[in-house]
């Protein structure tokens, strides 16, 4: 049997399934994640959730491609990190992270094949399927109930059913609220109330009401994100809607290029500077470890001098570099040789001033320490010289596919950076320089997280006790945080075992 809803013949059967699975998800949802902080909850949900859209979804999944499985992969290893690793900076990222690939992968799992995964097109798609396509639905699940309720009830008396069913809706969430008021302000009705069966009970006192509302959010969330897969607005319709939001008509990009001698002309006068300036860099650069240092100039300043402007510079050259290599009109000749070779001098000189900025990073630490800040930026400037080699070799090979390309390594980056261990990595470094300078910053080292625990609780061993009064405090801090089992979290787990067998000791 199917129904008419927003326009189109669906299976009645497929929307019930759907809306009833769409349940189920919000109650895990809620039951995983309300008042929880987010632990083993994390991959569960992901696979939880994963299966719900295939199973509505199958039949219009698209063949799956090896940039598809790596998303999956990505996703589940960055879901992953919330039970092996404890670190504050990747706890917001990876979910910010993990919802964004998501989106662009159920666009690449089940949407129309609009836009290459390379394309920036894609984010848009993905972003009309979390707003459009999701409010196109929001209606769906009334009028399905609609069409099942009335469809043998003559028309008098469906109007009749229909406003008393809009007054028990109104009533409804002022019912809950009123009675929750009148049990708290009044002990023997509450007592009254007490007879109802628990799960009445539930949703009148403590966190009761508020896991129904997000179970019902959530239920309209989920059921409204599948259905605009299941039923996608027509692309013009789409098009037109979101020319009507921003008040412009709709129109094709217009294909940019840029004049060769033109380019030309701006690579020459950039890569004059450039020059001059490495020649000039190379005498401090390759000396300043045997204090061949400017005039004036101490060691800490040194490092600290110039740093952000040199890695400002090399993301401008990178820009420009792209921009160019995308939209030059590259043809035969002396220019197109002559290009190429500004390009390589570019990418040169560039490569020159990152490699200063990470030289001036490392001293710096030297004299100061390593801290989070200081090991991402060390991170991005490893990752912002990668970049730079593929832009190299794309100059050489112009049929490199530059973004696909990006895409990937920024994938396998960010992945790599999580699962490298930056609070042990910081919590070593830092301690090796305090076996050759004796400096250690004993407070900063205990608030690194839970990854570092053990590493810390083996230097203090070591150490005779030099990090016990802090290693105390840290494990009386943790026995007092309650968790339950949806927020488990190896790391933590294992930190606070070792931390009970050392002060025990």
């Amino acid at each position: 049997m199917h129904d008419k809803v927003n326009g189109s013949s669906l299976p009645k059967a497929s929307l019930l399934s759907a809306f009833a699975g769409a349940i189920v998800l919000a109650l895990v949802h809620q039951y995983l994640f309300f008042e929880h902080g987010l632990g083993v909850s994390m991959p569960i949900f992901v696979i939880v959730f994963y299966v719900y859209m295939y199973s509505f979804n199958r039949d219009r999944c698209q063949p799956i491609t090896w940039i598809g499985r790596l998303l999956f992969v990505v996703i589940m290893m960055l879901a992953l990190t919330y039970v092996l690793f404890d670190n504050p900076i990747f706890y917001v990222l990876n979910a910010l992270a993990i919802s964004a690939l998501i989106s662009v992968h159920m666009v690449l799992l089940f949407g129309e094949k609009r836009h290459g995964w390379s394309e920036i097109g894609i984010i848009g798609q993905a972003l009309s399927h979390w707003f459009y396509q999701n409010f196109r639905h929001i209606v769906t699940p009334f009028r399905m109930f609609k069409t099942a309720a009335f469809r043998n009830v003559k028309d008098e008396r469906k109007r009749v059913l229909g406003k008393v069913i809009i007054g028990l809706l109104i009533a409804l969430p002022l019912l809950l609220i009123i009675i929750s008021l009148l049990a708290s302000a009044d002990g023997v009705f509450e007592e009254l109330l007490s007879g109802i069966p628990a799960w009445i009970g539930t949703l009148t006192f403590g966190s009761g009401l508020p896991r129904l509302i997000w179970a019902c959010f959530f239920t309209f969330c989920f059921f409204c994100y599948l259905w605009g897969f299941v039923q996608p607005a027509p692309r013009n319709t789409e098009r037109e809607a979101q020319s009507a939001a921003a008040a412009v008509p709709y129109h094709e990009p217009v294909a940019i290029k840029f004049d060769p001698v033109i380019t030309a002309t701006v690579l020459i006068v950039m890569n004059l500077v450039y020059v001059v300036f490495v020649v000039l860099q190379f005498g401090y650069l390759f000396g300043a470890w045997e204090g061949a240092l400017p005039e004036g100039t101490s060691y800490a300043e040194y490092a600290r001098r110039g740093f952000g402007e040199l890695v400002m510079v090399t993301g401008i050259n990178f820009v420009l570099m792209i921009s160019v290599l995308k939209w030059t009109e590259f043809g035969s000749g002396i220019v197109q040789t002559l290009n190429s070779g500004l390009l390589y001098i570019l990418v040169g000189c560039s490569g020159v001033m990152l490699y200063s900025g990470y030289t001036r990073l490392v001293m710096y630490e030297e004299a100061y320490g390593y801290t989070y800040i200081r090991y991402l930026v060390h991170a991005f400037m490893i990752f912002l010289g990668l970049l730079l080699l593929v832009a190299a070799v794309r100059i050489h090979v112009r049929q490199l596919p530059l973004a696909k390309y990006y895409i990937v390594l920024a994938l396998i980056a960010y992945v790599v950076v999580n699962y490298v261990g930056i609070d042990v990595r910081i919590a070593e470094n830092n301690l090796e320089r305090y076996r050759t300078t004796s400096v250690i910053d004993k407070e900063y080292l205990s608030e690194l997280s839970a990854d570092a625990i053990p590493l810390l609780i083996d230097f203090s061993r070591k150490e005779h006790g030099a990090l016990d009064e802090f290693l105390q405090a840290r494990l009386m801090s943790m026995t007092r945080e309650e968790s339950s089992w949806p927020e488990f979290n190896w790391a933590k787990y294992r930190a606070q075992q070792e931390l009970h067998a050392y002060i025990l000791e």
